[in-house]
């Protein structure tokens, strides 16, 4: 009984093996279908619905390869501008004609101060004044003293005139007449000098108060009420004539030799868009030997946004040429210099030598080695050749 039952397990065992292979291989037939009709909508997708023509493809990879040989680059005609020629520098702004002021009497102290950096004054105004206590007795005293010295010579004048009127009835001599005429005359002397040292102490006392030598803008104020000043004091303000400002900016030796007097220049502060105009009006005539470098100096008209001891870029126009004006990547060099490439008649390109200017933001000047009306390649001249062929994009120069 053992072995049918054995067998009988066994047979059960195959059955279910061989179901189970029949479902396996089912389900790999759909999977294989599933594949294919994918890959057929696939294939459909990508070509459309027209089969490629081989005759056109071929034109396509001819057309290709031209294009590969010939390549495009950007050519203009760039004709003849002024250029104008720049000098660029910077340095420090300060008053054009600084005028420092100091005690010129005597001095004291200091009673009141009647101004403040940035306050505009008048040729003679009254910037601080000293106390004058001791000096105005003086000159009280002084100012009798010559009252006192007209009144003597009034005096004498009257008894000359008195002299005179009795001298004709022969009452008084000759001599006396003399004596009283030499009396007026010390009397009138007297008071002269008497009005020349009430004069003198009065200029003196004058003096004593602190003067704006010209019209101009207080720039510093180095004194303060209850200070004691005297001539060996120093500077107690510093002052801008007219409030006119400069630039003095340090430039190459080679750079200074470009410029000359009015120059127009444009000046920026440091921190500022602000553009002031300006122009030079002094050239140094020396050369500093350790930097090989000179000033040039840059009128400016006052405005509030120039403070002296700021720092200011300058830009000067030193003059201007006729030339052809160029992109920079235009020009290249090698060994036997600076040349560009123009494109003939034939669209090919050819190599041109030429000499180089000035170069600034605009671009190179070329002073020499073309006319303006040639096709010059802008760009991509370094990948060039000399006589190989291009297409030329034609760009319209500004």
């Amino acid at each position: 009984m053992n072995y049918e039952a054995g067998m009988f397990g066994r047979q059960e065992r195959l059955e279910f093996i061989g179901e189970e292979t029949r479902k396996s291989r089912k389900w790999l037939w759909v999977g294989i279908a599933v594949i294919v009709v994918v890959g057929i909508a696939a294939f459909f997708m990508m070509s459309g619905s027209k089969p490629a023509d081989p005759k056109a493809a071929a034109g396509k990879d001819a057309a290709a390869a031209s294009g590969a040989q010939m390549p495009t680059v950007t050519v203009a005609a760039p004709g003849r501008r002024t250029v104008a020629t720049i000098v660029t520098g910077t340095g420090s702004l300060a008053a054009r004609r600084e005028m420092p002021v100091g005690v010129v009497g005597e001095g004291g102290v200091v009673t009141r101060v009647l101004v403040e950096p940035g306050s505009w004054v008048g040729k003679g105004q009254v910037l601080a004044t000293v106390d004058r206590s001791v000096q105005a007795q003086t000159a009280e005293s002084l100012a009798a003293s010559v009252r006192v010295a007209q009144a003597d010579a009034r005096l004498a004048q009257a008894e000359l005139d008195r002299a005179q009127q009795l001298v004709k009835n022969g009452f008084i001599s000759k001599a006396d007449i003399d004596r009283r005429t030499a009396t007026r005359d010390q009397a009138q002397a007297r008071v002269r000098v008497a009005q020349a040292q009430f004069a003198e102490t009065q200029a003196r006392n004058r003096r004593l108060d602190i003067r704006a030598p010209e019209s101009g803008l207080v720039l510093t104020r180095q004194v303060e009420p209850g200070q004691i000043v005297s001539g060996g004091s120093g500077v107690l303000f510093r002052m801008a004539q007219g409030g006119q400002m400069e630039l003095r900016t340090q430039l190459a030796e080679t750079d200074l030799q470009k410029l000359h007097a009015g120059a127009q220049a444009e000046v920026t502060p440091t921190g500022s868009k602000q553009v002031f105009k300006g122009q030079v009006w002094q050239v140094s005539p020396v050369i500093d030997p350790q930097t090989r470098q000179g000033i040039a100096r840059v009128a400016l008209a006052y405005d509030p946004g120039l403070r002296p001891g700021g720092f200011a870029a300058a830009r000067i126009v030193a003059g201007g040429t006729t030339a052809v004006l160029l992109p920079q990547s235009a020009v290249q060099s090698d060994a036997e210099g600076n040349y560009v490439y123009i494109i003939d008649g034939k669209n090919q390109a050819v190599r041109r030598s030429v000499t180089t200017g000035e170069v600034s933001e605009a671009g190179v000047a070329i002073t020499s080695g073309l006319t303006g009306s040639e096709r010059v390649v802008l760009t991509a001249g370094a990948f060039l050749n000399p006589g190989q062929k291009v297409i030329p994009n034609l760009q319209k120069s500004n």
